[in-house]
């Protein structure tokens, strides 16, 4: 019986575990996920320093005549005193006296004669001083079991001299095809062929979601070709393929996996497109088996496969995020089942795709969005507030959210 799509996505969550840690260099840290706590080995800044050239002065003076004193560079160890109706030169960076209230910019001040600065009198107590912890303290948690790893992530943890972090191995996902209708796009075919052009959408989708992806061929339509693609996948953490699991007479992809000690976790989903996918294990290598029709097989990935290879990699954020947008046309539905229905968003309004027939496969390039419409929904009308769902970039939550419209 086929599942519910709130069923599925729960079924998911609770039986698809992450995969194992490895320790990678800080430079080869990009795009991946964390998997061990990391807190602040040094306080940033780590001494009171200057945010300008300018100069050091107290704010207990007899006088706006300054005698200026000493210099400090940046880098520099000497910490000379500073005195009542004295300043000291110093550079963007260096460590402040101790008895510094605030640094006067070069350009604020006028130099005179023999070493003296004349300075304003609406100087502000601390200002340009950038003090000791303001930006991270010591002992303070910077990065999370589960957090993804930026070119912002690397900053902080370069500033705090990290050279190696231990992160979650990135997935290892097998792709291969069924049908003997199809061809590679590197073959010559007939005119009673197409082209497969599954397999290269799920390759090259399983890599943008940060999975390390093995093409391992063409089966045949039998299942002694179909089981020997799938033992030669065991290796890996997700197997994924499409078509083979409807009710044709050369359907034998099903059949094939049910050689093998294969636990069905869920067949079928209450969605269109998208209704005969088939989710499962064989020991600890998952299967997702999705439709043969180009769109609903890059729909059912969008919404189902991602999730699987988001909490793969170790992510915390497992649960779809959304943006508010509005309808820009009226939209018309066939109710019944929960609906996915392709478009693009333009940072306001979602056009929803003309043309988003299941076997069609030049749709989502000229989209970057999907949303979902719940089985009651038959009608929506433009300015409608809807929730859409990013397709080509990646937008995810750690608390879970409502979908649907």
């Amino acid at each position: 019986m086929a599942e519910n799509i709130f069923t599925a996505f729960e079924k998911i969550y609770n039986t698809v575990k992450k995969v194992s840690y490895e320790i990678v260099p800080l430079e080869s840290l990009d795009l991946r996920i964390s998997a061990q706590k990391v807190y602040a080995k040094h306080s940033l800044p780590p001494f009171d320093n200057s945010a300008m050239d300018g100069y050091a002065i107290r704010l207990d003076n007899d006088t706006n005549k300054l005698k200026v004193t000493n210099t400090i560079l940046a880098g520099d160890k000497k910490q000379p005193t500073l005195n009542k109706n004295e300043a000291i030169k110093i550079m963007t960076g260096a460590r402040v006296p101790k008895q510094t209230c605030a640094i006067v910019p070069r350009e604020d001040i006028v130099e005179l004669e023999d070493d003296f600065i004349q300075i304003s009198s609406n100087i502000k107590q601390n200002q340009h001083i950038r003090y000791t912890g303001e930006d991270i303290q010591k002992d303070q948690l910077i990065l999370d079991i589960g957090e993804q790893i930026n070119f912002a992530t690397i900053a902080v943890l370069a500033s705090q001299g990290i050279t190696h972090l231990r992160v979650y191995k990135k997935p290892r996902v097998c792709v291969f095809a069924s049908g003997e209708e199809l061809k590679l796009h590197y073959e010559t075919i007939k005119d009673y062929q197409i082209y497969n052009s599954n397999t290269p959408t799920l390759i090259s989708r399983a890599k943008e979601l940060g999975a390390e992806v093995i093409f391992v061929g063409m089966a045949k339509d039998n299942v002694q070709s179909l089981k020997e693609m799938i033992n030669n996948s065991l290796s890996s953490d997700l197997i994924i393929t499409s078509g083979g699991i409807s009710v044709g007479d050369a359907d034998f992809t099903q059949e094939a996996f049910e050689e093998f000690d294969f636990c069905k976790i869920f067949q079928g989903i209450v969605i269109k497109p998208g209704k005969p996918t088939l989710f499962g294990r064989i020991n600890d290598t998952y299967i997702l088996n999705l439709p043969g029709n180009p769109l609903a097989a890059a729909l059912i990935f969008e919404l189902f496969g991602k999730i699987i290879l988001q909490i793969l990699t170790g992510n915390k954020d497992i649960y779809h995020n959304t943006i508010k947008a509005k309808l820009k046309n009226n939209l018309k539905n066939k109710k019944g089942r929960p609906t996915i229905i392709p478009g693009f968003f333009d940072g306001e309004f979602f056009e929803p795709s003309q043309k988003r027939s299941p076997g069609m496969v030049g749709v989502l390039h000229k989209c970057n969005a999907i949303i979902v419409l719940d089985e009651n929904t038959d009608y929506l009308q433009q300015n409608d507030q809807i929730s859409i769902l990013p397709i080509n970039w990646k937008f995810f939550t750690d608390a879970q959210k409502e979908i649907l419209n």
